[in-house]
């Protein structure tokens, strides 16, 4: 017998006939004599809806009332996933977030969970009932429903499997697993049995969307072990778990790209004390996030070029604030570029292995890419390349690392 906590995203649960298929798997894993608890997304299409609702009552609106609306997608769903258990004689019960409770800081639209009372769920285990909890949402400091952000559902699953230490937390969306690179670019692309927490996580906040980063960065910290599956097939997933649990692990185990990438080039800057915390610092008051900075030095040793990159949709935004302190930053031309992508090589081999690098920027030149920029860390290398090199790149680079025989 094992505790599992299964989390079901919106393709899975798109209308009723899925959510009487996912009904199936659950009550099978019930059969077998598994403690389930299972996490649910609103049904396909359902939360845009009422954020469009939301949109259309109010543009500037109260972001509790939004957080009550948005939420109510997860509640429907929960309700009739327990409804169809309930029909094949599952003892099932709905479970919102203030009854857990789940509770959460007072962000609403990105709150981060503070805490979780699973006691109550266990003893239902025990009682033998599989738990329906609605994802995405929590309860406030003020008891107000928050609501924890795009992708919430997984993140709730991997804190309520830590809370009631699940013995795994199977993710079921629609893709059976990890692959080592987009297979949608990469037709020879194979699926990873195990991959480590710290390379999920550099996939996920690298442009994979297979699991959501902040639910892998509290599977990491709690070490809940995390499979992600296919809500169609019985096939095992890839297991994301610690580093000791694998044996030999690849140099490189995936490569992924992003093309949610813009880069702003700063020329002849002057070259001072202060200078980048002039341009860097007006950006962070403005929720600007930077990636990728690069400073060069120029030959009169007086001035310098600053490189950097931001979220596409934070370009003209980034531009403007920058424009409007060209006197205190003291540069000459910004330059910005919406047309690049930033392509990352990642595997933990890395630590143990020299000449990855090298083998990357050889691979990239031999097809006449030029690199924009690099950005480094332990366990990954990325590089920002023109848009039109994008599936060249990634294809080149996961033959020159082996991964097309993997």
């Amino acid at each position: 017998m094992a505790r599992i906590v299964m989390k079901f995203g919106g393709t899975s649960v798109a209308d009723l006939d899925r959510i009487r298929f996912v009904a199936d798997r659950v009550a099978a894993e019930a059969e077998r004599g598994n403690e389930v608890a299972v996490v649910v997304s609103a049904m396909a299409g359902a939360t845009n809806r009422l954020v469009g609702w939301t949109q259309e009552m109010s543009v500037v609106h109260d972001a509790r009332e939004y957080d009550a609306v948005v939420s109510s997608g997860e509640q429907v769903t929960a309700g009739l996933l327990a409804m169809a258990l309930q029909q094949r004689g599952v003892s099932a019960r709905s479970w919102l977030a203030w009854q857990l409770p789940l509770s959460t800081d007072g962000v609403h639209g990105a709150a981060r969970i503070e805490q979780i009372d699973g006691s109550e769920l266990v003893q239902r285990f025990a009682d033998g009932q599989v738990a329906v909890i609605a994802g995405f949402q929590g309860l406030g400091p003020d008891n107000r429903i928050t609501t924890l952000g795009r992708g919430g559902s997984d993140t709730t699953a991997v804190a309520i499997a830590a809370a009631v230490k699940a013995d795994r937390c199977d993710i079921y969306t629609d893709v059976d697993g990890v692959y080592t690179a987009d297979p949608r670019v990469v037709t020879s692309a194979n699926k990873i049995d195990k991959i480590t927490y710290e390379e999920m996580l550099e996939l996920a906040s690298q442009g994979a969307k297979v699991l959501q980063t902040r639910s892998v960065e509290l599977a990491m910290n709690h070490r809940v072990r995390v499979q992600v599956r296919s809500s169609f097939s019985d096939a095992p997933g890839t297991l994301v778990v610690d580093e000791d649990e694998i044996l030999e692990q690849a140099v490189v185990s995936g490569i992924t790209y992003t093309s949610d990438e813009a880069k702003v080039t700063l020329r002849n800057v002057a070259d001072r004390p202060g200078v980048a915390a002039a341009v860097f610092g007006p950006l962070a008051d403005a929720n600007v996030n930077v990636d990728m900075i690069v400073q060069s030095a120029s030959p009169d040793g007086v001035h310098t070029d600053i490189t950097f990159t931001v979220a596409r949709g934070d370009l003209e935004r980034t531009a403007q604030i920058l424009d409007d302190r060209k006197q205190e930053v003291g540069y000459q031309q910004l330059m910005a570029d919406g047309d690049v992508v930033k392509v990352s090589v990642i595997g933990v081999g890395m630590r143990s292995h020299a000449g990855v690098a090298q083998q990357m920027f050889q691979a990239l030149s031999d097809r006449g890419i030029n690199i924009q920029a690099i950005s480094t860390s332990e366990i990954k290398i990325s590089v920002l390349i023109a848009a039109e090199y994008t599936e060249l790149a990634v294809r080149t680079l996961h033959a020159a690392y082996g991964l097309d025989a993997a």
